[in-house]
């Protein structure tokens, strides 16, 4: 199981991901149009939402396959608790959450049409059992579509404020972005193994380059990142780092993004499409 990543996920990190749930959005928006224009869900459609963090993509489901179902699983408790109130607030009767961990978590056998995650499938302890698992709960022939990032180097919203407050905590050495377990399956080879590992056919990941936004400005874009997972990791180290310093080097260095009403940083993704095999190789 992911024990590391579930007390992350029930403590600081989940925390900030539950408080910021409606800043994040405009994060996600031109994201959640591949993802849905590729799952493709239908009116009647039962649908897995891996990693759902706080359901954004959940209730989307649910809107799709209205005659249907979606659920999301995550390892997160506050994460989960926002999920809960949003879909409550919204009156959607045909959504549920669950708390677990995809890697091991029961699934009903072929439960489900389509399976779909958004940056929700990275860190995973063991990938291949994870997916395979994900593949059970698939009925024959059903669909899974994730997106996730490429490599770190084509992810300017995670290597320009990281390597910013590294060169600020470490002046005059050569520093660039710490390495992150959410680049996990940046490789495209590692995520065709993977996949085709735990039972999946026909595995398709698509390059693109999405604009993400942070924000109405360089500012509440800061404050988006001050809370972050990679950021408090970098403060963790450089205990002498306060506040206020983090906060104006991070909108320093993402005032170059502020522009036309909003701080936007393109970011390279994949796109990833697979199809439930009729067999598991082995599992």
């Amino acid at each position: 199981m992911n024990i590391d990543q579930a007390k992350a996920w029930n403590g600081p990190e989940g925390e900030h991901w539950a408080e910021t749930d409606r800043r994040a959005r405009g994060v996600n928006e031109a994201v959640d149009r591949y993802l849905f224009g590729a799952a493709a869900i239908g009116v009647t459609d039962a649908v897995l939402d891996v990693g759902c963090g706080t359901g954004e993509t959940t209730r989307a489901a649910a809107r799709h396959a209205g005659a249907g179902t979606a659920v999301g699983v995550d390892l997160s408790a506050p994460m989960l608790r926002q999920a809960r109130a949003e879909a409550d607030g919204e009156g959607l009767a045909n959504v549920r959450f669950e708390e677990g961990d995809a890697q091991v978590h029961p699934f009903p056998d072929g439960g489900f049409d389509v399976a779909v995650s958004r940056f929700g499938v990275m860190f995973f302890a063991d990938p291949v059992a994870a997916f395979a698992n994900v593949r059970r709960a698939l009925r024959p022939g059903g669909r899974l579509v994730f997106v996730c990032p490429r490599a770190m180097e084509t992810c300017p919203w995670y290597t320009v404020p990281l390597t910013a407050l590294l060169r600020h905590a470490r002046p005059g050495t050569d520093v660039r972005a710490p390495e992150s377990g959410m680049f996990s399956l940046a490789p495209r080879e590692r995520i065709v193994d993977v996949l085709s590992a735990a039972g999946f056919d026909h595995v398709a990941p698509e390059p693109l380059d999405v604009a993400l936004s942070f924000g109405p400005d360089a500012a509440t874009a800061a404050e988006f990142y001050l809370g972050s997972g990679p950021v408090r990791a970098v403060r963790e180290e450089h205990p002498h780092l306060s506040d206020d310093d983090v906060r104006a080097v991070l909108e320093e260095a993402l005032r170059p993004y502020d522009r036309d009403g909003g701080v936007d940083i393109v970011g390279g993704l994949w796109l990833v499409t697979a199809i439930r095999a009729a067999r598991a190789n082995g599992r």
